[in-house]
């Protein structure tokens, strides 16, 4: 981002809200009025993902020192809450692409950081992350794709699913097996940069809600990647390397169900105050004026919850638990908060004449994706068990 915009002589608080602003602008400007029906038609906002790299969001997360804006997960996550009450999709624009950035910052040689980094920072190479199968989603210690050395290359064979980033982007952290025979599984798993001109190919998949971003099922048949881009100095550590970064985008996604859950209470509490019933607006029932004081209280508290996962992360804490926590809330709170918006609006909120029908087809993706929340809630009681020993 141009230093006009973005001064460094002035306190993080107020770049933040600089920051904040820029994005607003963008949002109220540039995705607004095309969401209906870029959603409608189920079409890739490339002329959105463009001007997302222009203000340097590709580059949200990633170090000043490889072009990227820095950014702690405590202002990214502002930034995704404010982009999903206007549209989720454009936040998943950038979360696979940003968790990818995270393991090449992380684990990458320098020569792979000084290679990619610059170019993910600018959105002149746009990704995400390649993990789940068609038999594989939680569980990713049951992975099937495989990828065997030959030479000064790795020959990846296999297939993934549910892939965000894979059509419309140029490259993917693959997930694969590197050894067999590896006990336990995950030590015999390595992460491999794929570059969609190294040949994997694949299909878009169609889906109840979050349209617009590209997600598809990808084939890998003799795909052919130089040695050079296995991440990491060796071979066997790839799921670790991936689950750190899917602390990130857990938050991410939870920052996603915080903005759902608000943009649902904004708007029906806007329709409340409009819409009479018996002669009285309809917020002056008590049976939706408990709704609306419940909606409330969980766009607080799951917000909140998404604060402290952030500042965990920002501090270089592990924070599973607490990332698993505001993942588990904010997402179920955007499931209830779109299904009382539905009621409070009634038939209209049924209709696409209003926003309502979107975010309730929108939110049971945050309940899925970045692990399912039964997952979410195993590892919140494992993370318990071992932070309270007795």
């Amino acid at each position: 981002m141009s230093e006009a915009i973005y001064p460094t002589n002035i306190s993080s608080n107020e770049e933040e809200a600089l920051i904040l602003d820029s994005v607003d602008r963008f949002l109220e400007r540039d995705v607004k009025p095309y969401v209906q029906e870029l959603e409608s038609t189920d079409t890739y906002p490339r002329e959105i993902a463009d001007k997302l790299a222009e203000l340097g969001l590709f580059g949200a997360t990633i170090s000043p020192e490889y072009g990227g804006l820095g950014l702690s997960a405590t202002t990214y996550s502002k930034i995704v809450e404010r982009a999903s009450a206007v549209w989720i999709s454009v936040s998943g624009i950038i979360n696979s692409h940003l968790i990818m950035a995270a393991a090449v910052e992380r684990f990458g040689s320098s020569d792979m950081k000084k290679q990619y980094l610059p170019k993910f920072a600018s959105g002149e190479l746009r990704g995400g992350i390649a993990l789940t199968e068609p038999d594989c989603g939680t569980d990713l210690q049951g992975i099937r794709t495989k990828a065997h050395r030959d030479g000064e290359e790795y020959v990846i064979n296999g297939s993934k699913m549910w892939i965000t980033n894979s059509l419309e982007g140029d490259i993917l952290a693959v997930l694969v097996k590197t050894d067999d025979n590896a006990e336990p599984a995950h030590k015999g798993m390595s992460l491999l940069l794929t570059e969609q001109k190294h040949g994997y190919k694949g299909s878009k998949l169609k889906k109840l809600g979050y349209k617009g971003i590209d997600t598809a099922g990808l084939q890998f048949d003799d795909v052919r990647v130089p040695c050079e881009n296995l991440i990491g100095d060796k071979e066997g550590r790839g799921l670790q390397q991936i689950l750190s970064g899917l602390e990130l985008g857990r938050i991410n996604v939870a920052a996603r169900g915080v903005g759902l859950a608000r943009v649902c209470l904004e708007e029906s509490l806007a329709y409340a105050q409009m819409r009479k019933t018996f002669g009285k607006p309809i917020a002056q029932h008590q049976t939706i004026q408990i709704k609306l004081a419940d909606m409330a209280v969980r766009v607080e508290a799951a917000r909140l919850l998404v604060d402290q996962a952030a500042h965990a992360y920002d501090s270089g804490q592990r924070c599973d638990l607490e990332a698993g926590m505001a993942k588990l809330y904010a997402t179920e709170a955007a499931v209830e908060n779109s299904m009382e918006a539905m009621r409070i609006h009634g038939a209209y909120g049924y209709s696409k004449e209003y926003n309502i029908e979107r975010y309730y087809r929108d939110a049971p993706l945050l309940a899925i994706g970045e692990g399912t929340n039964e997952l979410q809630r195993l590892i919140i009681a494992r993370q318990l068990v071992e932070r309270n020993p007795i």
